[in-house]
């Protein structure tokens, strides 16, 4: 004898009905139900605040830009996960690193940067490790960096050919970066 078929109980409506409150519940709170991070989205402005940061264009006196990376490089990157605002300059410069520090140790405080210490390696010379400001608060947070760069290093993170005459000197590269959010961020966190 056959056995008596129950109908089968709807599920569907359930867990439309869940999704969909979740959805508005996310929406509602302008929250992402999607993802934890900071995207790229709706950027510019800030993009554009860090282009404007006049840090960028102060530089020792001889050192110049470099021809095809003469403008200030802006983008958003989010491939690490939580999204990340940069702003920088490459140039090249005939003295020492020792001035490129000293110049921007001066030049940055004068501009409200406060210099950082990486507190895992003191021992590492500045003419080596390079330097890191921050400034700003919670919403308006920024992070200078000042680091040394080779013509192999362009070639390799920007495919430029500098050529030997820029290994003659210290090359060096200046970006001011920030959180999307403008969140306060520190050198060594």
């Amino acid at each position: 004898m056959p056995l008596p078929t129950r109908p089968a109980r709807p599920t569907a409506l359930p867990v439309t009905l869940l999704l969909a409150t979740a959805l508005m519940t996310a929406g509602l709170t302008s929250c992402s139900a999607l993802s934890p991070f900071n995207t790229c989205d709706d950027t510019a402005v800030r993009l554009k605040d860090l282009r404007s940061q006049s840090i960028l264009n102060s530089t020792p006196e001889g050192a110049t830009a470099l021809r095809g990376l003469d403008s200030v490089d802006s983008r958003c990157i989010d491939d690490t996960g939580d999204a990340w605002l940069y702003a920088a300059r490459v140039y090249a410069f005939p003295g020492s690193r020792q001035e490129v520090v000293d110049f921007y140790r001066t030049t940055a405080k004068a501009d409200g940067w406060r210099l950082q210490h990486d507190p895992s390696d003191p021992d590492t010379p500045e003419t080596t490790a390079g330097l890191c400001f921050t400034k700003g608060g919670d919403g308006d947070a920024l992070l200078l960096s000042v680091q040394f760069t080779t013509a192999r290093d362009l070639k390799f993170e920007y495919d430029y050919d500098a050529g030997p005459e820029f290994d003659l000197g210290s090359g060096f590269e200046i970006e001011v970066g920030s959180e999307t959010d403008g969140a306060k961020v520190g050198c060594f966190d």
